[in-house]
């Protein structure tokens, strides 16, 4: 027993020993580290007393430190930034569905600010601004080396005046000048109708009043039909929609599925990491479901599409989403600023990070670019009906229908041209109806 113990007390001193010869360089590493952090803090401060005292102007040091603090936050990636107390209050208002400005959501690329959407039924979304547009100049001033938050600075202004921004698009040779004129935003986040037996739910952004729009819009479309069961299935129309507040985008994913993980997060600290499941409860008893996505869905809006899409539960169409797969939390600072910092990455449930590479559709369908009619040309033909049996001098009537049957075929020969009509004016929502018809036409009856 003696010897045990002796033994036992010679490997605890050698463990001891061995420790304290690998934790010495350690120790003078983080010694080191340390002293440079404050070695450059002691210059940073010499800097700034050297553009107080010399600079050829007198400066504002409030502004000096405020643009010191976002420099180095938005040196870390495009979405973290420093906000005044007057950019955080504007962020908290809308988050409640209710701002002032041209109705874009931007972000910074290669120096330039991208239009990552413009939100439907505001300045941007009528005078033509298009997801994956460069603006490249305002009002004459150009963006080029400004941080995206004095991007923005520049684009706002008093209701009612005119702005003019320069715009690089794919596919045009030159930039082009648009006119808007400033507007209140005022967010619907859920618009619903029906088209045909399908359910049409257009979410444009994910704030506060998304999953109660979603739960009252989806009721009341059913009830116009007379029950789910008249319903052939749900189109979520996620285009050009820049996402949100993910708490939203979870419950409208909730909303559809009955078990399962929603997302999960993951920080720089694996114990920070977070995982959102489903509950139980489907709003359309599983009725089958197809998601619109385009290079305008981003952030909550892929979260949404990469969980039903994961699950089984939607088809996805259109063309390849945005690609922000990372998270902000908005800190409050004192002074009554924020800070929003990127603290995690996203995954959906199979496990996938889509930061930079964005939800993938099963269908791809690009939606035909619209061409404004050249009043030079002149008009195509439209294409002749061709002549049926119907058409032929002394063809037999057909006399084994009933009026009742006659009229059911003309009410389905017209749902078919309305829908023929629908692909004129939206291709990609006319494909996503289609395929809910075709997979109600095809589903067991009772």
């Amino acid at each position: 027993m003696k010897k045990f113990v002796m033994a036992a007390l010679g490997g605890t001193v050698a463990g001891v020993i061995a420790t304290t010869q690998i934790a010495g360089p350690l120790v003078a590493q983080e010694n080191a580290r340390s002293s440079n952090v404050y070695e450059q803090l002691d210059l940073f401060g010499d800097i700034f007393e050297r553009i107080r005292a010399q600079y050829v102007e007198q400066v504002d040091e409030s502004k000096l430190i405020e643009a010191a603090i976002n420099g180095m936050l938005t040196s870390l990636d495009p979405h973290s930034s420093y906000m005044n107390p007057q950019d955080a209050a504007a962020m908290r208002v809308q988050t409640r569905g209710e701002f002032g400005g041209l109705g874009i959501e931007v972000t910074q690329e290669e120096g330039f600010v991208k239009v990552v959407s413009p939100i439907d039924g505001t300045p941007a979304e009528e005078a033509g601004i298009e997801a994956g547009d460069f603006i490249t100049h305002v009002n004459g001033e150009s963006v080029l080396g400004l941080t995206l938050d004095k991007a923005v600075d520049l684009m706002r202004g008093p209701v009612g005046s005119e702005i003019v921004i320069t715009v690089v698009r794919k596919g045009e040779d030159e930039p082009f000048d648009v006119s808007i004129i400033r507007d209140t935003i005022k967010l619907t986040a859920v618009r619903a109708r029906t088209e045909g037996h399908t359910v049409v739910l257009r979410i444009t952004t994910f704030n506060d009043q998304t999953t109660p729009n979603l739960e009252a819009g989806l009721k009341e479309e059913i009830e116009k039909a007379g029950g789910i069961d008249n319903v052939d299935g749900v189109v979520l129309d996620l285009r050009n929609n820049p996402g949100g507040l993910l708490t939203q985008a979870i419950k409208v994913a909730d909303e559809f599925l009955e078990s399962g993980e929603i997302v999960s997060t993951r920080g720089r600290n694996p114990e920070d990491g977070e995982r959102f499941n489903a509950t139980p409860g489907d709003m359309i008893n599983g009725k089958p479901m197809v998601v619109l996505i385009n290079g305008g869905s981003a952030s909550a809006s892929e979260i949404v599409a990469g969980a039903l899409k994961d699950h089984r539960r939607a088809i996805v169409v259109g063309t390849k989403s945005f690609g922000k797969g990372s998270v902000q939390t908005v800190m409050p600072l004192r002074g009554d600023g924020a800070m929003r910092l990127t603290t995690a990455r996203y995954y959906t449930p199979s496990g996938r990070s889509i930061q930079n590479l964005g939800v993938s559709p099963d269908i791809v369908v690009e939606q035909p670019r619209k061409v404004a009619a050249n009043e030079d040309e002149e008009p195509k033909s439209a294409v002749p009906r061709l002549r049926s049996e119907a058409d032929l001098r002394g063809s037999l009537s057909n006399d084994s229908l009933s009026e009742d049957e006659v009229r059911q075929i003309e009410e389905e020969r017209a749902k078919a041209e309305a829908a023929a009509q629908l692909r004129d004016e939206d291709y990609q929502l006319a494909y996503a109806v289609d395929i809910l018809k075709g997979l109600s036409a095809i589903a067991p009856r009772d």
